[in-house]
């Protein structure tokens, strides 16, 4: 497993870290993630053979928030 560090913006409420929670979790390969809002980011755990950083972030912004 591989953990990452994803910066979010736009989140404004528990109801949209609970979205991209929801986003995220849904993704085949993501052991685990925890949002935070007040941090603005989301810690991903996720097997990188089976997904690439790169669509969890698409996965976000696809949400309609931004991601880097």
């Amino acid at each position: 497993m591989e953990n990452s560090i994803i910066k979010i913006g736009g989140m404004s409420c528990q109801g949209c870290v609970n979205n991209i929670t929801a986003v995220l979790t849904g993704v085949a390969g993501v052991a685990s993630a925890e949002v935070s809002l007040a941090a603005g980011e989301a810690r991903v755990s996720f097997d990188p053979q089976t997904v690439a950083r790169s669509v969890l972030v698409a996965a976000i912004e696809d949400a309609g928030f931004d991601a880097e």
